[in-house]
């Protein structure tokens, strides 16, 4: 990827066969789909890249358990086609990605012999859907086996579980690594530009976008033949811009998750909650080093504030505490996340979770947008790849073959499990820091690494008990486009979802490293390093957790 400000000239002004709205996962399938078919494509993200509903998913690439109790109990068909349709992209996702992916054994505790069969049952349609995706077969474990697999799950009454395979991934580098591909394929992307109209041809068809950089407050025009909307839970404002007074399509659900430290329920499964009281699933996974429940799912509005709420962390610990030998409180939490579902309605639909997954693709036949709404991070790559045999109808182009079914992503080509055993070798650093850079980086890691021969100090950890190093920070900045310290935090290095509490330690040395990167005075600096820790003192407040209170340490040595 090259850096922002090359970037920003690039699409300034710029001529383009297709501009495409939204940098979250859909959005820049779209884009490196088109790109591949020999599109010339631009990409513009309002925020950063899977800086909302892309980065805040619960990190299961799955078909959905509950998609198939509902598509059986309902007769619906709708449900089935988003469950067979995940679990096929369910195996595309670990094979173009395997530095950022892997397969995960969930176990469903029983309590009854009747719902141990009823899950077995369901779980064995479940592998049959699956046909050639099939990860490995489910089966069903004795309440013995099940407390070797998980010793701390509550053994009261257990009759059993019922074991099967989905897929896990980093959602924030899933699709950071589908905008480095689609940059290194000839496209441009940049974030931190918001659309704020479109420019209309004598027809009135849309023919273009402005787009004001909200780095450095300025407005320019990019033109394109063909404008692709993949904005998520706000698409209606991008539909409503290119058509004022279209009827509004999306009923945006709030899901939350929290974060504990993962010796409280030491295991190397997944937990899956079948049924809560509000008629969800839950789960609890391992997660680097952390332990990761989730999800809630509440209405909102698409420009409500998603943050975790104290009653989101009780109702997560309500129902998790039910299937745990020793609960856990608030206390335990360490940090949490909240993102909107783009779930696609009516005024007369039920409850938002009973809604489906399902994508639809919309041709505005006033302005020529093309807008994909709806669907699940699973999906993304076939909605991308239906969206853009639209914009090849709409530019009067013959459908070609798509070209991302088996594409490897950025980091993924010549990647295996035991890689980070080369950057041991190659770089003389400890297992845990090679582990964490190939599972961020995959066959990219290198070239974090290699920053460290320009400025030794770069090659320390951020902050003590987290295998990042202060390389992935300058990295972050040159090569993906970080321009923020929650950027950097939160989606580049993860360090913000392992502890809000050690994010807030590591500040000032993020800050510094950045300040260097991209020239900011002292007070630049400092002011970035207090509004980010507000920030995330403002989300421990939202939880219901005390604040952290620390001194200021002094300024780190940053690189030359």
């Amino acid at each position: 990827m090259n850096d922002r400000a090359e970037e920003l000239t690039n699409i300034a002004g710029g001529h383009f066969d297709l501009c495409v709205i939204g940098g979250g996962a859909t959005g820049a399938a779209c884009a490196l789909d088109a790109q591949l078919r020999g599109i010339e494509t631009a990409l513009v993200e309002a925020g950063d890249f899977a800086g909302a509903t892309s980065g805040a998913a619960t990190k299961i690439a799955h078909g959905g358990v509950r998609y198939l109790e509902q598509a059986i109990r309902g007769a619906d068909l709708q449900e089935y086609h988003v469950l067979v349709r995940a679990l096929h992209e369910r195996v595309r996702m670990l094979e173009n990605a395997p530095h950022l992916t892997r397969t995960l054994e969930f176990l469903v505790p029983s309590y009854r012999w009747l719902d141990a069969a009823y899950l077995d049952m369901g779980l064995k349609i479940y592998d049959w859907l699956a046909g050639p995706g099939r990860i490995s077969p489910s089966r069903f474990f004795s309440a013995a086996e099940t407390l070797q697999r998980m010793p701390k799950l509550n053994e009261r009454g257990l009759v059993g579980a019922v074991g099967y395979a989905d897929g896990q991934f980093d959602d924030a580098r899933y699709n950071l690594a589908l905008v480095q591909t689609f940059t290194m394929c000839g496209g441009h992307a940049l974030n931190y530009a918001r659309v704020t109209d479109f420019i209309r041809g004598e027809d009135g068809k849309l023919c273009g976008v402005i787009v004001r950089d909200q780095m450095k407050d300025v407005t320019m025009e990019v033109r394109a033949r063909a404008i692709v909307n993949a904005t998520g839970p706000v698409s209606d404002s991008i539909r409503q811009l290119a058509t004022p007074g279209v009827q509004k399509r999306m009923r945006p659900s709030k899901g939350a998750h929290i974060l504990l430290p993962l010796d409280v329920f030491l295991t190397e499964k997944a937990l899956l909650i079948p049924k809560t009281e509000d008629g969800r699933v839950l789960f609890a996974l391992p997660w680097s080093g952390r332990l990761l429940v989730g999800t809630t799912d509440e209405e909102v509005e698409p420009d409500a504030e998603l943050v975790v709420t104290k009653a989101d962390v009780d109702y997560l610990l309500r129902h998790l505490n039910q299937y745990l030998a020793q609960p856990v409180t608030a206390d335990d939490v360490v940090s949490g996340f909240a993102g909107a579902r783009p779930l696609v309605g009516s005024e007369e639909a039920g409850d938002t979770k009973t809604l489906a997954r399902d994508d639809v693709i919309e041709v505005d036949s006033s302005s020529g947008l093309i807008s994909i709404m709806g669907g699940k991070w699973t999906t993304h790559r076939a909605m991308a790849e239906d969206t853009i045999d639209r914009v090849q109808d709409a530019l009067r182009l013959p459908r070609s073959a798509p070209q991302t079914r088996c594409h490897v992503l950025h980091g993924g080509a010549g990647f295996t499990g035991d890689y980070w055993e080369k950057l041991c070798r190659d770089f003389s650093i400890s297992r845990p820091t090679a582990q964490h850079l190939a599972a961020k980086f995959g066959t990219a890691a290198g070239t974090v690494l290699d920053l460290c021969g320009e400025n030794p100090e770069l090659a320390r950890p951020i902050v003590a008990g987290y295998p990042a190093i202060r390389a992935e920070v300058v990295y972050a900045v040159r090569h993906e486009m970080a321009v923020t310290i929650e950027d950097v935090m939160a989606r580049r290095i993860g360090l913000q979802l392992h502890s809000w509490r050690d994010a807030i330690t590591a500040a000032p040395v993020v800050a510094a490293l950045m300040g260097t990167e991209l020239h900011w005075d002292s007070d630049a600096e400092s002011l970035a390093e207090a509004q980010y820790v507000e920030r995330i003192n403002y989300l421990l407040d939202s939880a219901g957790l005390p604040r952290e209170h620390r001194r200021r340490p002094a300024r780190v040595l940053t690189a030359e």
